[in-house]
């Protein structure tokens, strides 16, 4: 379930420039709340809509994303509070006012008004296809650094825009470090839960397997320990 907050007042694209990973002059876009320390605590769309932004949230972090981004607020001109507004979104044929999503042309389109629902989509089918995470499932908050969970590829933080919180860190893993390791699609025959360690043939772990779907998965993996042999609880995975 989502959650569509709105923010107004006459500084809300500055209060949210200083704060989040994605340049919100370009909104619609997809960004994210991180820790000083670079690690993510929320994601979400900033949608414009006339004289506020609309922030689609995933409803279980609502609550806290509206407590941290009140924290920031001092002396700004804004106002931040729940809505009405339902998502719809789907694949197919978008409807008058729908937006493109901002993340990859396989996610299609989202529209914010009273209707909810979508057309059926297979969307872990699609999210495996295209190595893109889901909150609360690959994205965890205080664990996930967001260039290994592919913002960049998915258009979810820009290196231009200024400073945000976290964005030393997110700067120093993009220029002065090589990532060994991030989201990847991998096959799988079997299944096993989410969460479970991907191990090597002498037990040392690899990864962790998140959604999986049509005999693929997306794993979190040491790249440097893609190799055959590869198990995740009764699941062969197949790099």
């Amino acid at each position: 379930m989502r959650r569509i907050l709105a923010l107004s007042g006459k500084d809300r694209e500055t209060f949210l420039q200083g704060l989040v990973t994605n340049d919100v002059r370009r909104a619609p876009v997809w960004a994210a709340l991180l820790t000083p320390q670079g690690k993510y605590l929320a994601d979400f769309l900033i949608v414009p809509d006339g004289e506020r932004l609309l922030i689609d949230v995933d409803e279980a972090l609502a609550g806290d994303l509206i407590r941290r981004l009140s924290m920031y607020k001092l002396r700004a001109d804004v106002t931040l509070e729940p809505t009405d507004l339902a998502l719809a979104r789907g694949t197919g044929p978008a409807p008058e006012g729908a937006i493109a999503d901002p993340r990859d042309p396989a996610l299609g389109w989202r529209l914010y008004g009273a209707a909810t629902g979508d057309d059926g989509s297979d969307w872990d089918a699609i999210r495996v296809a295209h190595t893109i995470p889901e909150t609360l499932i690959e994205l965890i908050p205080n664990e996930t650094f967001i260039l290994e969970a592919g913002f960049e590829r998915l258009h979810g933080v820009d290196f231009r825009k200024g400073c945000y919180v976290g964005q030393e860190v997110t700067a120093r893993m993009k220029h002065k470090t090589e990532l060994k390791k991030g989201l990847v699609t991998l096959g799988i025959e079997g299944a096993a839960p989410v969460g479970t360690a991907i191990l090597l043939p002498d037990g040392r772990e690899a990864g962790v397997l998140y959604t999986q779907s049509g005999g693929r998965a997306i794993a979190h993996m040491r790249f440097d320990r893609m190799v055959e042999g590869l198990t995740a609880g009764d699941a062969r995975i197949l790099p």
